[in-house]
């Protein structure tokens, strides 16, 4: 994958899990996320990270900005 995603970091407290990206607060887990978060994060941490918070590129940006409803009038 060329372009993997950088710049995560997650700290755990007291039951919830704040996830941040580049040094901001990016989303808090709590509760069953947050333990099902800690249970995952060892294989990808990354991966896992940017698809928690919904930043990354799925690969359709280019479809999108071709779309009808995306082009100036």
């Amino acid at each position: 994958m060329a372009n993997r995603p950088s710049g995560f970091t997650y700290e755990s407290n007291g039951g919830d899990v704040v996830v941040s990206h580049h040094g901001r607060r990016a989303v808090t887990l709590r509760g069953a996320a947050a333990r099902q978060f800690l249970a995952d994060v060892a294989d990808e941490p990354q991966q896992l990270m940017a698809r928690i918070t919904g930043n990354y590129k799925r690969g359709n940006e280019r479809v999108a900005k071709e779309h009808p409803r995306n082009q100036r009038h």
